[in-house]
């Protein structure tokens, strides 16, 4: 960058402090009150003019201002040579190209060209009659944004007549401008997520960044600095290595690439659908890829060639490969370790290692499988089960003896019980008795001793009383007794039913004597 012109008298102070006092450049700056590369830019300016210390003394203020900034030749501006900006500003957008290195590729073409601040003036001003949408810099491959159109799209079924709005989800190139568009029923996260994957395919690679708008499917909190990504979202861009960058709040510019595409994408797709029906979603994105198609070979009009060329130059060298799985939508959700060491998920109970008992986990869920994670490390895979009340119990999770960490134990439980009262304590032995495993009846059994708490010992027993000759111990029917008060109604006299005696699931009450 060009020096900011300072008075000569500070000019000689500067070249007093470093080459009399032997000061640093950064010390020379800071005792002038100005910045480094201003010291390091009048230092180079005095080697070049072989200006020594200390100045001759009939050197006057205009002569050294004359010697370090000597006027530019007077030439025409053909013979100095026009950039061309256009190429200029196409070469701006490779990776790690700079407009100082352009400029000097410019100067070395033209050694009586123009100076690097007219370079820089010139080209903003060229660069300030483009749409705001082609100006902004975004190199090649970097950033991908994304963003739902503000328009949806009405979808007709063909049965009933009924109209579903189906809304559409844009991405842009921010460097080539290549849009990417299609048809959800939602803005829900499997759909966004989805949408990531399809667009990511039609690129054919993935970009170092993506730029969402502060959309509540992928950001969970909004935040100018650390906003908070949705774990899922998280999970979907580490499988295929790219990086989610939030627009910043009330940060319009940060938005415009994805803005001006969605814009785009509703006068030139959107806006062309308008009077035409559609039946399905599939058959609704497949005239918005015919429509795509033709936005993307549409000829820019203040720039050479089209989206698609664009792309093919700039963005689609330097993206990186896909991999070599599509990524398997996955939720994430926190659950804590029961006393049975099993969590609880959808109603079914998986097991974890039971030293985590009473901790809290990660579990991701995929339609197949459930993961737990405890501090980033996986402890427990099982597959995903819709039996709700059931248990899925891996061996090496339990402890010795069937022990929980020393403080639970079937023993425990029906000790606990028999202070209720023989029927509490015939009821616990029977659930206790009915799993394969008796941990696994571990979070029933305390569940129901603790509604002692709530309702009172004396009327717990009575619901046991109850429940046994029901037939029935599970921890909702006795709350549902509590709660109705049907314990403090007369049970008519009706025999208990019998419970099986043998059955490879059930040890039976015997057991525990």
């Amino acid at each position: 960058m060009p020096a900011k012109r300072l008075s000569m008298r500070k000019i000689k102070e500067v070249l007093r402090l470093k080459w009399e006092r032997g000061l640093s450049n950064r010390q020379v700056a800071e005792a002038c009150g100005i910045s480094r590369p201003t010291v390091s830019e009048y230092l180079r300016r005095a080697a070049e003019a072989d200006v020594s210390w200390p100045l001759p003394e009939n050197l006057s203020g205009a002569q050294l201002e004359q010697l370090l900034f000597p006027p530019p030749p007077d030439l025409p501006a053909q013979a100095r040579g026009i950039p061309d900006w256009r190429r200029i500003h196409e070469e701006l957008r490779g990776k790690n190209v700079t407009l100082f290195l352009l400029w000097q590729e410019y100067r070395e073409a033209n050694p009586n060209g123009y100076q690097y601040s007219w370079f820089c003036e010139h080209y903003r001003i060229w660069r300030g009659k483009l749409d705001l949408v082609m100006r902004q810099d975004h190199r090649a491959g970097e950033k991908l944004f994304v963003d739902y159109a503000g328009h949806t799209v009405p979808v007709i079924d063909r049965t009933t007549g009924e109209i579903h709005e189906a809304q559409v989800f844009v991405a842009v190139m921010g460097a080539s401008n290549y849009t990417y568009a299609e048809a959800t029923w939602s803005q829900s996260l499997p759909d966004w997520i989805g949408s990531h994957i399809r667009a990511f395919e039609f690129l054919g690679g993935t970009p170092e960044l993506v730029v969402p708008d502060n959309l509540r499917s992928g950001v969970s909190k909004a935040h100018r600095y650390e906003p908070d990504l949705n774990p899922t979202y998280q999970d979907m861009a580490a499988h295929y290595g790219v990086a989610i960058v939030p627009t910043r709040v009330r940060k319009p510019r940060d938005k415009a690439k994805v803005e001006g595409g969605v814009l785009i994408v509703e006068r030139w797709i959107l806006a062309a659908l308008r009077h035409r029906q559609h039946f399905s979603l599939g058959q609704l994105n497949a005239t918005i890829r015919e429509l795509l198609e033709t936005l993307n070979n549409r000829p820019f009009r203040k720039l050479p060639g089209c989206r698609l060329d664009h792309f093919k130059q700039l963005d689609k060298p330097v993206l990186q490969p896909l991999p070599a799985e599509p990524y398997v939508y996955a939720e994430w959700r926190k659950a804590r370790v029961h006393i049975d060491y099993h969590i609880a998920i959808d109603g079914h109970y998986y097991s974890a290692p039971y030293t985590l008992i009473k901790k809290e986990v990660e579990v991701r869920m995929t339609h197949n499988t459930i993961k737990c994670f405890y501090r980033g490390n996986r402890i427990a895979s099982h597959r995903r089960s819709d039996q709700k009340g059931r248990h899925s119990t891996i061996a090496a999770h339990m402890p010795e003896s069937h022990r929980q960490a020393g403080e639970w134990s079937a023993e425990r439980l029906i000790a606990w019980a028999a202070k209720t009262g023989l029927a509490t304590e015939k009821l616990i032995r029977t659930a206790l008795g009915a799993r394969k495993h008796p941990q696994q009846a571990y979070r029933s059994c305390l569940g129901i001793l603790r509604l002692g708490r709530s309702y009172g010992e004396t009327r717990l027993e009575a619901a046991c009383q109850r429940a046994l000759t029901l037939g029935s111990y599970r921890y909702k029917s006795i709350e549902s007794i509590l709660k109705h008060r049907l314990d403090q109604q007369p049970l008519e006299e009706q025999q208990e039913l019998a419970l099986p005696d043998t059955h490879d699931n059930i040890r039976g009450p015997a057991y525990y004597h």
